[in-house]
């Protein structure tokens, strides 16, 4: 049975998402500029609700839109959002730290990581601003890490699925099991099933990846 992940801004559509065969949710901030971190009011009572579901509740943690190269400030930001988002119940983080070139910043990840005191941990889709070459590294270091899931587009976000699904196979195929490779962006509940069959994964990522609708009168 195919896992949908639903990105979700705040917690306003969460019960429609979790009704609607959500599986597992990434709470975010900000969507329109690609997320941010959201407040510790909301990741408490998403904490709170997914877990009376039985859902798995990511918490994005990125401070602010545009690029993942960070200050050492930004950085201590983020460290302490994943401790709030530990100690409110969350039980994964979504995150990635880039050096100015696009490789991994391994200095910045291993800090952040060691905040997350066992939680699940996600290399979220700054791994798509990195070449073939910088991503295979990446992949061979997140597996050595112990990381859950690698979120990848398979390329820019205004390239159609279609366009990246060869080089997703790709990723998928390098990674060989050893960290998941969660497709994600422009994956809705439409055509979620006919790509996940082409990719040969059992789980997806999205915002609209099931619907918003609620049935509950």
């Amino acid at each position: 049975m195919l896992l949908k992940e639903a990105c979700l801004e705040n917690f306003t559509d969460l019960p429609a998402a979790c009704l609607n065969g959500a599986a597992r949710i990434e709470l975010c901030d900000n969507l329109a500029v690609g997320g941010t971190t959201p407040s510790k009011g909301v990741i408490a009572e998403a904490a709170k609700y997914c877990h009376d579901k039985n859902i798995l509740l990511i918490v994005l943690i990125r401070p602010r839109k545009g690029n993942y190269v960070y200050t050492d400030t930004e950085i201590k930001i983020m460290e302490a959002d994943i401790f709030e988002a530990q100690a409110l119940g969350a039980d994964g983080i979504s995150f990635g730290a880039l050096t100015p070139d696009n490789d991994l910043d391994l200095e910045a990840m291993n800090q952040l990581g060691a905040a997350a005191g066992g939680m699940q941990l996600i290399l979220h889709m700054a791994f798509d601003e990195m070449d073939f070459a910088q991503q295979k590294k990446a992949i061979d270091w997140a597996a050595e890490q112990g990381y859950e899931r690698i979120l990848t587009h398979g390329g820019p976000l205004s390239q159609s699925n279609t366009a990246t699904v060869s080089h997703l196979k790709e990723l998928i195929a390098y990674a060989a099991g050893r960290v998941s490779i969660l497709p994600g962006g422009g994956i809705t509940a439409e055509n979620c099933d006919k790509i996940a069959k082409e990719l040969g994964v059992s789980q997806v990522h999205g915002s609209k990846i099931v619907s918003l609708k609620s049935t509950q009168k």
